[in-house]
């Protein structure tokens, strides 16, 4: 009996030091304020955004929006490595992770603070401020683009746009649409809590200036209509001394070449003033010695144009 008893007693102490030597290697990794931080760097590697958000806990939006926080916004984050993890006096810990977003390496601070236990047994962690960051995005000459692939609308052109991001984490901002795209621009939210600026230069598609030349060429086409000297509400007309005696026939001689730059109210786009040509032929009797002859020559004008977006990517062109 004596030697059953010592024999369980050498097994419980084994098992008691096995158990006390886990929970002493759990507590220094998974449970440690750095394994709390790379569970949470893990999540976002993984595109896991509900256990990222569960992680970072609650997420004090303000003016920012959270419609970035979304998995087809996250992009890749690589070889996490902890840097360090040094604790003050009142233990809260500042872990810092090295990572590879966007093929770029990086470094992130985060400050953890204890959260009670698990069990009795093993610490919790929560931080000590958000880990999201804020990328500032001012959508220049427009209102549409994309973070990531993923399609966001800002409210006004050319005025700063908040959206919650995680961090870290690499975004690749870009615009493509029929009539506006921009170049692709990356952006790196490197630390937790800190805001990021980034510009996205919306410039006219090759569509748009086509649709806007098609536009004006139908405009001077319909002015090239009118049967008289001034057409109403045209860049062109002729003014003439002598009496007509024909109906005035006009056409277009050569039409405006359209370039389009930012206009002076947002999201307007300016056709600066671009020298053009009328035609017009018509009879012409002389007050002086009442001779008729034919006035057949092109008559030269300038026209400058503001274009405005309408519903339904139509185009509102309205002359300078």
């Amino acid at each position: 009996m004596r030697r059953e008893i010592i024999t369980w007693t050498v097994v419980a102490a084994i098992i008691v030091a096995i158990f006390g030597g886990t929970v002493f290697v759990l507590n220094a990794t998974l449970y440690s304020a750095s394994g709390f931080v790379r569970s949470y760097l893990d999540s976002l590697a993984r595109h896991d955004v509900d256990g990222a958000l569960e992680l970072a806990g609650t997420v004090a939006a303000g003016d920012a929006s959270d419609e970035l926080l979304v998995a087809d916004a996250l992009g890749d984050l690589s070889d996490i490595t902890l840097i360090s993890d040094d604790r003050d006096a009142q233990g809260i810990h500042r872990v810092v992770f090295g990572f590879t977003a966007g093929g770029e390496s990086g470094q992130s601070t985060f400050s953890v603070r204890p959260q009670g236990t698990l069990l009795g047994l093993f610490p919790r962690w929560s931080f000590e401020s958000s880990p999201l960051g804020v990328l500032q995005v001012v959508p220049q000459h427009g209102t549409s683009f994309t973070v990531n692939g993923v399609k966001v609308q800002a409210s006004v052109p050319d005025q700063p746009a908040p959206y919650l991001v995680f961090a870290p984490g690499n975004y690749v901002l870009a615009s493509k649409s029929l009539y506006l795209e921009a170049a692709p621009t990356d952006v790196t939210a490197s630390q937790p809590g800190a805001a990021v600026i980034a510009s996205v230069k919306l410039l006219p598609t090759k569509a748009f200036v086509a649709q806007v030349q098609k536009e004006l060429n139908k405009y001077l086409d319909d002015c090239a209509t009118q049967e008289v000297l001034l057409p109403t509400g045209c860049p062109f007309g002729e003014e003439i001394d002598n009496r007509i005696v024909s109906t005035p026939a006009w056409s277009i001689a050569h039409y405006p070449k359209v370039t389009l730059q930012p206009g002076s109210q947002p999201g307007s786009w300016l056709m600066p003033s671009t020298d053009a040509a009328a035609h017009l032929v018509v009879d012409i009797r002389s007050l002086f010695d009442g001779t008729v002859s034919t006035f057949d020559e092109d008559v030269p004008f300038t026209s400058s144009y503001v274009v405005t977006f309408l519903p339904d990517d139509k185009l509102l062109i309205s002359g300078q």
